[in-house]
């Protein structure tokens, strides 16, 4: 139910805590099973502020995207990087 009529999915996991992104691959089979064949999904990367306490890689991040066929974005709610771009790219 949550998913009928959707067109788009963000994957959002936190970029310093490892946990969050180990949930992924869970919620993406979630999404595979229940979502439209069609649906575009993009895997987000969030908190790119926090550099510093980083715990998933980018290229490990950009790799699972790669291998599922999703598209990949890191962003920051913080201070605004890349979070319109993500809504634009998951809309066209």
């Amino acid at each position: 139910a949550y998913y009928r009529g959707a067109v788009g999915a963000l994957l959002v996991y936190d970029i310093a805590k490892h946990l969050t992104y180990e949930n992924v691959e869970r919620w993406l089979r979630e999404l595979r099973d229940h979502a439209d064949q069609n649906i575009v999904i993009m895997l987000v990367g969030n908190k790119s502020d926090l550099r510093h306490l980083r715990s998933v890689p980018t290229d490990e991040a950009k790799l699972f995207a790669e291998r599922n066929g999703l598209s990949f974005i890191e962003t920051s709610a913080l201070d605004s990087t890349n979070v319109e771009t993500a809504f634009q790219n998951i809309l066209t």
